[in-house]
């Protein structure tokens, strides 16, 4: 696999890297305090700079095997959220990350992406396992983790603190050979 970042087509999406030109429609959805509060990594309010800045390291972060993380786009061309696989390639395993954006929120658009990403990550990266957590309090997320063929593996008690609040984390994984054709 090159070092570029790939391009998956799905049946209604295209997950792409993203560009500079994505940044301020990166900071109106992600800056919406229902995607920033179900997510350990979003700042609330989005500061002005910070989605050129998180972009400008998307490659760079690939090319040393960190984290692959791609843009959720409709067919049009609309950006609708973010996928990303965290790397740890000395135990063959990444870790599932997303948010959509609100207008795209119960339409499937993450599930799909998910199964997209989860597919290349077995077929082109050469994973064995791929994992995701999710707040407790955000069972939408459970369901797209269900939804793309993850199993529930426990909850990790208080595991994270988000908003000066201890929050439990629902983990869930599939592995290589669980794939559904």
């Amino acid at each position: 696999m090159g070092q570029e970042l790939p391009v998956i087509t799905t049946e209604r999406l295209v997950l792409r890297p993203f560009a500079l030109s994505d940044a301020a429609e990166v900071q109106r959805l992600a800056g919406d305090w229902a995607v920033a509060d179900t997510t350990l990594n979003i700042p609330h309010p989005y500061p002005n700079g910070a989605a050129e800045q998180w972009i400008s390291g998307h490659i760079e972060r690939f090319r040393i095997r960190e984290i692959m993380t791609l843009a959720v786009t409709l067919r049009s061309g609309a950006l609708a959220g973010c996928i990303s696989l965290r790397l740890h390639d000395g135990h063959s395993r990444a870790e599932l990350g997303y948010w959509m954006g609100v207008p795209y929120w119960n339409r499937g658009y993450c599930s799909e992406a998910a199964r997209g990403l989860i597919a290349f990550g077995f077929e082109q990266m050469g994973l064995h396992r791929i994992y995701a957590h999710h707040l407790t309090r955000n069972p939408a997320s459970g369901r797209v983790m269900q939804k793309a063929g993850m199993r529930y593996e426990g909850t990790l008690r208080q595991h994270v603190k988000k908003h000066d609040r201890f929050e439990d984390l629902a983990t869930y994984g599939i592995l290589y050979d669980e794939q559904q054709p």
